[in-house]
């Protein structure tokens, strides 16, 4: 198992608690989940995401290889921003990962691949290369740099404290190479996150971001864990691969019923791995489509987990796929696969979670808006 470059300073100096999450070995939690995760929503608090696997792809053929591995169209994107998410899917339409790209410049682009999936990711993306002729180098990044990730409403303050008088001036999605933050030079500074909070994203060598984590709890920065991470996500109607999308046409639906927003697919686009049964699925129309459940107060403390069932009277119409109670609803959620015959706005379900049914109503995402 591979430790995060910072993971001996978060355990010995911050107390961290530590456990794995795919080869890597990452920090749970610190204080506790749930209030790491009220601070991110309501103050700020940093994350070490170097589990994320990064890749650099370059070389003449770098933006045709991409239109041909996802869904989003990348024509118009422009150098200093970043494009995304966007699906890479398998023959079947089915999602092999969401990820984000960077534009460096028309023929240097960067990837962030979701931990989970980088082995098969790599893998898949040279079988490409080499399959279809694509004239580009991939390289992995992963190992050079630490990434952290800055969240919640008081994010620009806290970058401004670290010297990056500039970062309330980066558009969402927009990125700075080589600037400096905590009197150390930095690769990489994006206006991004994955938590629904405004937030930044830095890549940086080790001991910079050793510096930079120390100034961040010199003033008054908490850190937060994995475990806050995902239900920050789950309240923001984000999706994560294992649950919410996989390749395996027997437990996943196709892309179209994962409803994934925020222009993941363009469909005046052609051309790119999965799209003809990807345009099928769309003109059949999904079975299966993602939604949130909202649980009544009286259902208490309660956590639906992947795989609870979802009920209309006595008829099964759709399955959990992750679930948390909500620390800022104080109630319990859910994002389910609901039978697109019964998935209605505000219809009333019920939800068995460990032998007993608890009410809950069908709603949208997000469930939490950012203040």
């Amino acid at each position: 198992m591979r430790g995060i470059h910072l993971l001996d300073y978060y355990v010995e100096k911050l107390g961290a608690e530590t456990g794995a999450y795919g080869d890597w070995e990452v920090p749970y939690r610190f204080s506790g989940a749930v209030e790491e995760h009220v601070e991110v929503r309501e103050r700020v608090a940093f994350f070490d995401v170097t589990h994320m696997g990064r890749l650099l792809v370059r070389g003449e053929d770098a933006f045709d290889f991409l239109q041909y591995v996802y869904t989003k169209d990348l024509t118009g994107v422009k150098q200093g921003h970043m494009s995304g998410p966007t699906l890479s899917l398998n023959d079947w339409a089915r999602v092999k990962d969401d990820e984000m790209l960077y534009k460096l410049g028309d023929h240097e682009w960067l990837i962030v691949v979701n931990a989970l999936a980088f082995n098969k990711m790599l893998e898949f993306f040279k079988r490409v290369r080499e399959d279809k002729g694509f004239k580009v180098e991939i390289t992995d990044l992963t190992n050079e740099h630490t990434m952290l990730a800055i969240q919640g409403p008081e994010s620009t303050r806290v970058m401004e404290l670290l010297g990056a008088s500039w970062a309330g001036s980066l558009k969402p999605l927009e990125f700075k190479t080589n600037e400096t933050l905590a009197g150390g030079e930095v690769f990489l500074v994006s206006r991004s996150g994955w938590t629904g909070e405004d937030g930044y994203e830095v890549w940086a060598k080790p001991g910079v971001a050793l510096r930079i984590v120390e100034a961040l709890v010199k003033a008054g920065v908490k850190p937060a864990g994995l475990i806050a991470r995902d239900t920050l996500r789950i309240e923001a109607g984000f999706v994560l691969g294992g649950n919410e999308y996989g390749e395996d046409p027997a437990r996943f639906p196709c892309a179209v019923g994962l409803r994934y927003g925020m222009g993941a697919i363009t469909w005046g686009k052609k051309g790119f791995i999965g799209e003809e049964a990807l345009r099928a699925c769309r003109r059949e129309g999904p079975r299966w489509v993602r939604y949130g459940l909202k649980f009544s107060k009286e259902a208490g403390r309660i956590v639906p987990r992947h795989g609870d069932t979802v009920f209309i009277e006595d008829v099964q119409v759709g399955w959990v796929t992750s679930g948390m109670y909500s620390p800022i609803l104080k109630r319990a959620i859910a994002q389910a696969y609901i039978d697109t015959r019964y998935a209605v706005v505000g219809e009333e379900v019920e939800v068995s979670v460990k032998g007993k049914r608890f009410e809950a109503k069908i709603v949208d995402f997000p469930f939490v808006t950012r203040k």
